[in-house]
């Protein structure tokens, strides 16, 4: 079996996905062919994945191919293609998408999801998913498609709406989100056999339920819990336990991914907002800076003192796998299409984060109905943004990009539609050829 990691200088999540391999008896006779642009990148990754792949006992091999000159070769034969790809990297493309918006008062946190810099990464990613795919359609035709590059729903929603690949989108705040939630509240009590039922778009899918071991609701008692946190200064998730205030219910990923997806937070006329909520602007390049920097320590102490041990991670792709080999059965939540309304109140053509079970067939979609109408209502505002992007990556025409930027919730609500297009086209025009020709 080959498994084909594409974007695999990425190495800290290359490790973490091939490492769960390794531990996994199913998986770890693979050959684990790794495929990247950079080839000094490339190969820290085979350095540090030959060292684990020893360490785990020597089963299956890595082979190593760089450069589009190769690519088929990497994905020849493939039952599995993991995608972690970021096109632009942080220097030129995450610089530009924080810095043309900052000149006209637009400030962004992470950007890599929605807002004007989530449709800036999805134009220029989405070219190059297509070209995956048509070489998927050749040398690997029925390979599952793993993608965890943002913005998962345009990402994962073009693939599916376009192309042929079979293709899942996994996130890493399914599994966390209601952990994080009892652990933030003082409830880790609950932890153990609670039950719950996630649901929505990715970053915003809701926690429509979480129940105890014994099937007691225990949204009640989180919502008794939340002025105490909301009070604190240094509560870093304020705009999510806001959620659960003004909508209802809890959502998946982080405030300070969440503080850009909609109207309420990041506003020039009220700046005490950021100070209110902990929201921390330009936080995705201060990452992007920080990682660099300790990636660099951690691969010289690596070499010094070797690959630390390897347990299996709570990422979603190495039991996909493991569960379509063995027949097994595993549930996740994953990014698909709204195919026969899976969520009954958003649109078909919408990627939704649903609960899925995974067994030798693939990925199964699992019906969960209406969401509540506040929840679908947030929802769509972000969807209008993700499918109009999508139309902009495909039919070329810069007029769908204006139209995704106008309706942005973020983007809408601070600047002017004259104001928009020009931001647009600087943007367009800084990213060069980043991004193909728009007419």
């Amino acid at each position: 079996m080959k498994i084909t990691f594409m974007g695999a200088g990425s190495t800290v999540f290359a490790r973490n996905v091939i490492g769960d391999c390794m531990c996994t008896e199913a998986l770890r006779d693979s050959v684990f062919a790794l495929y990247d642009i950079d080839p000094q990148r490339l190969e820290e990754s085979r350095t540090i994945l030959e060292a684990m792949r020893k360490t785990k006992g020597g089963y299956g091999k890595i082979e190593c191919y760089v450069g589009v000159e190769n690519r088929k070769d990497a994905l020849r034969g493939a039952t599995f293609v993991v995608n972690a790809i970021q096109v632009g990297l942080y220097d030129p493309c995450t610089i530009i998408d924080f810095e043309v918006p900052k000149k006209y008062g637009l400030r962004q946190t992470i950007a890599d999801t929605l807002g004007i810099g989530g449709i800036m990464r999805g134009l220029r990613t989405i070219p190059v998913l297509k070209d995956f795919a048509d070489d998927m359609e050749e040398v690997c035709p029925d390979a599952l498609f793993l993608n965890y590059v943002n913005p998962m729903a345009m990402n994962t929603g073009f693939m599916l709406r376009y192309t042929p690949i079979k293709t899942v989108g996994l996130c890493h705040s399914v599994q966390v989100c209601s952990s994080g939630l009892l652990e933030m509240l003082d409830m880790k009590d609950k932890l153990e056999g609670r039950k719950e039922l996630i649901a929505g778009i990715n970053h915003m899918a809701w926690l429509l339920e979480l129940k105890d071991k014994n099937g007691v609701d225990l949204y009640p008692e989180i919502k008794r819990r939340l002025p105490e946190y909301m009070a604190k200064a240094d509560g870093d998730n304020k705009v999510r336990m806001e959620f659960i205030d003004h909508f209802g219910y809890y959502c998946t990923e982080s405030s300070e991914h969440n503080a850009e997806y909609n109207y309420f937070y990041i506003k020039s006329k009220y700046p005490e907002l950021i100070e209110k909520y902990n929201i921390p602007l330009d936080e995705y390049p201060r990452r992007c800076v920080e990682q660099i920097e300790n990636w660099k320590k951690e691969y010289a102490e690596m070499l010094e003192k070797g690959v630390k041990e390897h347990e299996r991670s709570n990422e979603y792709a190495s039991r996909i796998m493991e569960n379509i080999v063995t027949g097994g059965t595993y549930q996740i939540g994953g990014n698909v299409l709204n195919t026969g309304h899976l969520i009954t109140n958003l649109p078909e053509d919408a990627c939704v984060e649903v609960p899925c079970l995974v067994n030798g067939y693939g990925v199964q979609p699992c019906h969960v109905g209406p969401l509540p109408v506040q929840c679908a209502a947030m929802n769509m505002t972000n969807i209008n943004v993700q499918l109009l992007t999508i139309e902009a990556a495909v039919t070329k025409k810069r007029e769908h990009i204006y139209q995704a930027a106008m309706l942005d919730p973020h983007t809408g609500s601070e600047l002017d539609v004259d104001t928009i297009k020009k931001m647009v086209d600087d943007l367009i025009e800084a990213h060069g050829d980043f991004l193909p020709k728009y007419h």
